[in-house]
């Protein structure tokens, strides 16, 4: 299995907390760590297939193979935000039968990859669930999703498909734009997962029906609708697109040593910039999506 990075930010009052409850599993014979030392760093742990370290700065870096177990397991949980008012509570919402959800993440983003996930749920998964409390992603920490995302894996049938940006820029001139690729994933994200004549929602992206139509040779029943993480399958396929692209997101920060913000807008930009005049335009589209506006715009800043 790849290795894989998580860097999450630890508030002050977290830090001996954290270094404690590692302790504490130790001490239960719960987990087996290796304790070393790292530049500028409080402590750095080898165990239960991570490398752990916490930075002075307070910033936890996660490496292995599945570094969100490492979080679900070890990190303490942030106190919740308080709910938004008029949005369902999706751990109320029951099934009558199987569905199938699915999401996208990184469409709006220059940095990172476009990721789209397909999640099946059947009425007993679905009551199983009701206690993790599962919302849309865009309410959620990033941390937060990080760690539903590593429950939901466990639990559920799914496909995550992340196109990372070199394959995204060599593919995107094949189709006349991203919608359409968005199609072709959700499509083939759904057929992974689904069970003849389930119940199929997608979070709608374009106007139209283009995933019903290009699933017209199955017994699937196809629903496309803006706002469809109201429901518990999309909204658990939103979380798994979207921990995917945020361990993406941390593992290019990482190897490329600049912090890639999420979006288009200015602080992206700015990033974009940092990313140029320390790596070189010819390594950008190691990063970021080329046929974005934000590519020439910054190209033009530092030309200018």
């Amino acid at each position: 299995m790849p290795q894989r990075t998580v860097v999450v930010k630890v508030p002050p009052e977290r830090r001996e907390s954290l270094q404690a409850k590692l302790k504490e599993k130790e001490d239960r014979k719960e987990a087996v760590f290796e304790w070393r030392t790292a530049p500028h760093a409080q402590w750095s742990v080898k165990g239960e297939g991570v490398v752990a370290t916490l930075y002075d700065s307070g910033k936890l870096v996660v490496q292995g193979s599945e570094p969100e177990r490492f979080l679900v397991r070890f990190t303490d949980e942030p106190a919740p935000a308080p709910p938004r008012p008029l949005r369902p509570v999706l751990s109320e919402v029951s099934l009558k039968e199987p569905m199938v959800g699915s999401d996208e993440a990184g469409s709006g983003d220059w940095f990172g990859p476009l990721v789209v996930a397909a999640v099946r749920i059947d009425p007993e998964q679905a009551a199983e669930l009701a206690e993790f409390n599962l919302k849309d992603p865009k309410e959620l920490s990033d941390t937060r999703t990080l760690r539903l995302a590593a429950i939901l894996r466990e639990r559920l049938a799914h496909d995550v498909i992340r196109i990372d940006p070199p394959e995204y820029n060599r593919r995107y001139p094949d189709f006349p734009g991203v919608n359409e690729f968005l199609t072709s994933l959700h499509t083939q994200a759904i057929r992974t997962v689904a069970q003849p004549e389930d119940k199929v929602v997608v979070d709608q992206f374009v106007r139209g029906n283009p995933v019903k139509e290009a699933l017209a040779d199955t017994d699937l029943r196809v629903e496309e609708r803006p706002r469809a993480e109201e429901e518990l399958a999309v909204a658990a396929a939103a979380i798994l697109a979207n921990a995917e692209f945020l361990l993406a997101i941390m593992e290019l920060s990482e190897r490329y040593d600049i912090e890639l913000h999420k979006g288009a807008g200015p602080p992206t930009d700015e990033a974009g910039e940092r990313f140029l005049a320390h790596h070189g335009e010819a390594r950008l589209a190691q990063v970021a999506k080329m046929h974005f506006k934000n590519t020439e715009k910054v190209r033009a800043r530092l030309s200018g």
